[in-house]
């Protein structure tokens, strides 16, 4: 009866704590890693909404009659994230050539900057 109880198969306490030690550490990685996937997802959206902005007042200035482009700046709140954005116009003439640089600033713990050239002919 001895010999059978000591050739008994199974794991014993302290196998188990081991493997939930290494599967907590585990856990605690992919937590992590969650963590830094929401923070780029986030800064993702407000770039893209950015860069919306921007197109946005670009295509407004080609629709704008050639004379009546000029500097400007306005701002603008995103929409689903709910940030502020400064948007930034500035034209430059040389000849019948108007370089438009339209500046987009956010900030979200840091500050971020995108910008977006275009030129229009008269």
């Amino acid at each position: 009866m001895m010999n059978f109880s000591m050739k008994s198969k199974g794991f014993t306490l302290i196998e188990v704590l081991i493997a939930l030690v290494i599967l907590s550490v585990a856990f605690l990685g992919l937590a992590g890693l969650m963590v830094q996937t929401t923070k780029n997802n986030s800064f993702g959206g407000r770039m893209t909404e950015a860069a919306t902005f921007a197109q946005d007042k670009l295509e407004e200035l080609r629709a704008v009659s050639w004379v009546t482009i000029t500097p400007g700046s306005d701002r603008k709140t995103g929409s689903a994230i709910g940030t502020d954005y400064a948007r930034n116009w500035n034209v430059a003439t040389n000849g019948n050539l108007k370089t438009i640089t339209i500046t987009i600033n956010w900030n979200d713990k840091t500050n971020h900057s995108i910008s977006l050239l275009s030129v229009i002919t008269q």
